[in-house]
């Protein structure tokens, strides 16, 4: 019987090449996403896919409910990609702008983990792959909910591969960088559902993040395809001992060198500019 993977997001982007490349190469794949005209945009791709909202308890419940009945409780591999980025200076945003970005790239992926890992235990054997990002471990500013977000998660990962060390349970995380995708077109909808734009301090700086967020391709000279996600997750499924980190394009490489190497000051300075 094929291994089976669950994976979320994947309407667009990371989630939907990677469905798309695991299933060619065999592999029993569930595709999830938040709404359901994409499920069936995908299952008439010839995807198996179901609804999972990551913001919504129930959802994830009834997710993981159908994703073991076609399974037949075989799970091998959870893809935990589903999110988006809430832009917005801190001090503009709500605390339940922030409690809304949290639901789904924090909380809706731990509810998955602990309610898969169970069926892992019972075979006794599993993979957890999360997909994190640069600004998991490198902060830019207005950028802070989902930098708090993908902070945590990768401490998150961190404990979780401890706790499991005993186990074959193997856990690792995928720190993409620039990957030209839909994410700026949903952060924008998030910017304007949750940010006062006009009447903010940053009125003027955030003229050039609805600048940057409005264009159709992100013009930045490191930027890869979604595609370029594919190989490290079919690495992190299939080797004896899978990487903990994946990183991915050039600046999520070389800023974790930087942030080894320069004090926090000479980061920063760099950090701003990038921004």
């Amino acid at each position: 019987m094929a291994k089976a993977i669950l994976i979320t997001g994947c309407s667009s982007g990371i989630g939907y090449v990677t469905a798309h490349a695991l299933h060619k190469r065999g592999y029993q794949v569930i595709a999830s996403c938040r709404k359901q005209e994409d499920v069936l945009r995908l299952q008439q791709e010839g995807l198996t896919s179901i609804q999972i909202d990551l913001s919504s308890s129930e959802s994830i419940s009834q997710g993981v409910k159908q994703t073991l009945a076609i399974t037949e409780g075989q799970l091998y591999a959870l893809f935990n990609n589903g999110a988006y980025g809430q832009p917005g200076a801190l001090e503009d945003l709500s605390v339940a702008g922030l409690k809304a970005q949290f639901e789904t790239n924090f909380f809706g992926w731990h509810q998955l983990v602990c309610e898969l890992l169970p069926t892992m235990r019972a075979h006794g054997e599993g993979r957890i792959i999360q997909n994190s990002s640069v600004l998991g471990f490198a902060a830019m500013k207005y950028r802070g909910a989902y930098n708090a977000s993908k902070f945590a998660i990768e401490g998150w990962s961190d404990t979780l591969r401890l706790e499991l060390a005993n186990t074959n349970i193997k856990i690792a995380l995928i720190e993409p960088g620039p990957i030209e995708t839909h994410f700026r077109a949903n952060a924008l909808v998030a910017f304007n559902k949750w940010i006062d734009i006009e009447n903010s301090p940053h009125h003027e700086e955030y003229q050039q993040q609805l600048s940057r967020l409005s264009k159709a391709s992100s013009n930045n000279a490191f930027v890869l395809p979604a595609e370029a996600c594919v190989a490290p997750v079919i690495h992190a499924l299939e080797a004896k001992h899978p990487k903990i980190r994946y990183r991915i394009t050039k600046p999520t490489k070389i800023f974790a060198v930087l942030k080894r190497l320069l004090p926090t000051r000479w980061l920063d300075k760099i950090l701003q500019k990038a921004a």
